[in-house]
């Protein structure tokens, strides 16, 4: 599959039409198209450098086997019915998909510089298409964490789910929660010049929206301020679908279904506010 660039200058303030057929079932049909050309474009970068995945899944399995099972035995944190090591497993999840998509937008810093951005710029892609096929891409990329993830669990002998119907919702849940964080940090992109400013406002949120959340630890511990923030955090959604899903035993605090509309309508919103951003990237 090739991504043609049309010579055309267009405004890049405005979406371009789709050409052909413009009822709204052709024009629904030939965005995801173009959503699926981008992520294809996007998921080749692995091809030169696959060993990204491997070394990404150190962080993991890091938390899992230091830090999970040494509170695991302390025993500090109340969790119910489940072992520390079973509850922030999800949590580990999570935060491997935070940490891989967050810092995604660093793509559109290179690009620019590259003369890549101007290209899609005057192509007739629409631009919320390129900022969903990027999300898209950071999503197949964090499905590699949860595999690992899995397996590790496994071995560490965390009861998690064999059902496949929980299966595919963990998958649902890690493609919003990186499209999420991977449309924030393509914004993030968007509003900055240079590379050494898009790490630091990439490494200064990253800690602060783990800590903020129920990935290792429940909600309920934490200071009224706190749980304030954790409530308006898209991670706390995320982490409490993959407990209700992922883990034998694991409950939802607020419902999948619940999980699944918060994720759904932010990754939305941000969408279609990348989608005016990166308009004007370029310039």
């Amino acid at each position: 599959m090739t991504y043609n660039v049309d010579a055309r200058p267009l405004d890049a303030s405005a979406e371009p039409a789709i050409e052909g057929d413009s009822t709204p079932l052709a024009y629904v049909r030939d965005f995801i198209n173009k959503v699926l050309i981008i992520t294809e474009l996007e998921a080749r970068k692995l091809r030169h450098d696959p060993a990204d995945l491997l070394t990404r899944a150190v962080q993991p399995v890091l938390w899992l086997l230091v830090f999970g099972e040494v509170l695991t035995q302390v025993r500090a944190i109340p969790t119910g019915d489940l072992s520390y090591l079973a509850f922030m497993t999800p949590g580990v999840l999570a935060q491997s998909v935070l940490f891989i998509s967050i810092f995604y937008g660093i793509s559109i810093v290179w690009e620019r510089d590259l003369g890549i951005v101007q290209k899609f710029l005057v192509s007739p892609t629409p631009r919320t298409a390129i900022v969903a096929g990027k999300a898209l891409s950071a999503g197949l990329r964090s499905l590699s964490q949860a595999l690992i993830v899995f397996v590790l669990a496994i071995v560490l002998g965390v009861g998690v789910t064999s059902n496949p119907l929980n299966i595919i919702g963990v998958v649902i849940i890690v493609l919003l929660a990186a499209a999420i964080f991977a449309t924030l940090s393509l914004i993030i992109a968007c509003m900055v010049k240079t590379r050494d400013r898009f790490m630091g406002i990439g490494q200064m949120i990253t800690m602060p929206l783990f800590f903020a959340s129920n990935a290792i630890y429940p909600i309920s511990l934490m200071p009224d301020w706190l749980k304030f923030i954790a409530y308006g955090n898209p991670l706390t959604y995320a982490v409490d679908a993959l407990r209700g899903l992922m883990v034998n035993g694991g409950v939802s605090e607020y419902g999948i279904l619940i999980d699944v509309c918060v994720l759904a309508i932010t990754a939305a919103v941000l969408m279609l506010i990348g989608g005016r951003l990166y308009a004007r990237v370029g310039r």
